[in-house]
């Protein structure tokens, strides 16, 4: 039995190690820049790019019959070679279209690394789509339509003085629409919602009514002139980017003009030292910790997703430890046993076996459309039909899940209640403590260690749970957080980023799959991480308390 007992832990710790390390493999793997390989076919057809992944396989009749005669002679002496199976590497290609292709190496007349050979990160704008990576040649640096560069060295050495202005440029642009413009737009909505409850509590044409009416008149006149100045603006910053283009030529023989403040990211791979690699390689981590994603989330950075994770799953353990810890009590210290109490036990320890999804289901039925359609139709009639509780939020998530793990918290913290020695309570009874004397000053701080251990099982179930959170609050993508700078700064009736939502949205609902897999393994280990400081963070508070409890105790 000890060697069987034994056995069991280690291939246990086996199997945790194995999927940790497959994680983080895959994941830290993602951002490494990896050579640009040109491969030209018999035919004629150049792929140029990214090696991803390759598979082996043994190509059927039917397959190679149906290939040209120039193919079908390169390639059947390689089979035989090679006993009949052959081997196919996934190029990522980027450029426009389809950006993956299958390349079988014995179709492949000619192989190399062109050492100028370019990987692009482009960003997307309001007119122009991005269309993922590109590959190319650099060929010249164009200022207002006249080469300033020409030849892939002079090129870069220019590049590298002008990309981070017109970067500049492109991310003024931003904060101005989505900032500058974007607060305009929310002080002429707040005032015209105002009007509108002015005219649903004393009527149409009322006096406060037509009092609110003129002074959003006034408002829209006050702004008129800043949107005036904020639009011309951002034409002037979009015109002086628009003077930047750098000129690439493609495999197909073609040629490709890339404005600069598109790009994100261009760097030559098969040109770069060790150290080279490594400066890209913690410039994409970085981006990929603190920006927003990009192109329907397979590039860029989960930022939003990090926050609302960290922010929800700290909500929802301010709410459901304070409610589970006192539903503990009352089972164990104050009810009297009998058929009530333990069909409530019974019930707690069903409610932990219970679906997800179904809490889920009962968030979005009773927090968003009963609780949350009647905030809206007592506080908010003016924004009607347009809800604002009345939907999935930060607050109706927070509270499905902390429904959820609350079957945890309760049975964590009676096992610590029923772990405190019956003579401990008794000995403070002797002393003249009252019930709740003896529960603060002796029960619970005894108790402590184990209902941190249930809040920080609790915390961990909590967030990474998906499912329900595809009903009650998790979005693909929400430009604002839900804790910000402007009055009220926490806002609950909003929706929110998840890394678990988000790994669900890449591994299946991407229209890139391919471009989105290696986004997974990363997204996945990033979610690790957190719920690891998570936890450690409440450990390390644990220890706290233990050590300060266990050490006023007589």
């Amino acid at each position: 039995m000890l060697w069987l007992c034994g056995g069991a832990l280690a291939l246990c710790l086996l199997m945790v190690l194995g999927l940790l390390t497959f994680v983080a493999v895959q994941g830290f793997a993602t951002f490494w820049p990896t050579d640009v390989v040109q491969l030209r076919l018999p035919n004629g057809t150049v792929r140029l790019g990214e090696v991803t992944r390759s598979s082996s396989y043994v190509p059927s009749a039917d397959q190679l019959a149906q290939l040209a005669p120039a193919e079908r002679d390169h390639a059947l002496p390689r089979l035989a070679a090679s006993g009949g199976v052959a081997t196919r590497r996934l190029v990522r290609t980027g450029n426009t279209g389809e950006h993956f292709h299958w390349v079988p190496d014995h179709l492949v007349a000619e192989e190399t690394r062109p050492p100028w050979a370019m990987v692009v990160e482009r960003e997307a704008t309001l007119d122009r789509e991005a269309w993922g990576r590109f590959y190319g040649f650099p060929v010249a640096l164009r200022i207002d339509g006249a080469t300033v560069a020409e030849g892939p060295p002079a090129v870069l050495a220019r590049f590298a003085v002008e990309h981070a202005a017109s970067r500049d440029r492109f991310r003024r642009t931003q904060v101005i629409r989505e900032h500058e413009i974007g607060t305009l737009s929310d002080d002429e909505e707040d005032l015209r919602l105002h009007a509108r409850r002015m005219a649903l509590d004393h009527g149409e044409g009322s006096a406060p009514h037509v009092e609110a009416l003129a002074e959003l008149d006034r408002l829209t006149a006050a702004h008129a002139a800043r949107h005036t100045e904020l639009n011309a603006e951002i034409a002037r910053l979009e015109a002086e980017n628009r003077r930047y283009q750098l000129r690439f030529a493609t495999a197909d023989g073609g040629q490709q003009d890339l404005f600069l403040a598109d790009i994100v990211r261009a760097y030559a791979p098969n040109q770069q030292s060790f150290g080279d690699r490594v400066a890209v390689f913690w410039d994409r981590w970085l981006e990929f910790l603190t920006a927003n994603p990009r192109e329907s989330n397979q590039e860029g950075g989960v930022w939003p997703a990090i926050f609302g994770t960290v922010l929800m799953t700290l909500i929802m353990t301010l709410l459901v430890v304070p409610f589970g810890v006192l539903a503990a009590l009352y089972i164990r210290e104050y009810a009297k046993a009998g058929l009530v109490i333990s069909a409530v036990r019974v019930a707690v320890n069903n409610l932990a076996g219970v679906p997800s999804i179904v809490f889920g289901v009962f968030g979005l039925g009773f927090f968003c459309y009963i609780v949350g359609g009647s905030i809206d139709a007592l506080f908010y009639p003016e924004r009607l039909p347009s809800p604002t509780f009345g939907k999935g939020a930060l607050v109706w998530a927070s509270l499905t899940l902390a429904l959820l793990t609350l079957p945890v918290v309760i049975v964590a913290t009676e096992e610590a209640l029923a772990a405190v020695p019956s003579s401990m309570r008794e000995g403070s009874y002797a002393c003249g403590a009252g019930k709740w004397q003896t529960i603060r000053r002796i029960v619970l701080p005894r108790a402590m260690p184990g209902i941190l251990t249930g809040a920080i099982l609790a915390m961990a179930r909590g967030a990474g749970e998906v499912a329900p959170l595809m009903l009650v609050g998790a979005a693909k993508w929400v430009p604002e957080l839900p804790l910000d700078g402007q009055a009220p700064y926490l806002h609950p009736s909003r929706s929110f980023m998840h890394l678990g939502f988000h790994i669900y949205d890449l591994g299946f609902q991407s229209q890139n799959s391919e471009a989105a897999k290696p986004m997974v393994f990363t997204t996945t280990l990033l979610l690790i991480g957190v719920i690891t400081l998570l936890n450690v963070a409440a450990v390390m508070l644990r220890s706290r308390l233990r050590r300060r409890f266990v050490a006023a105790q007589f």
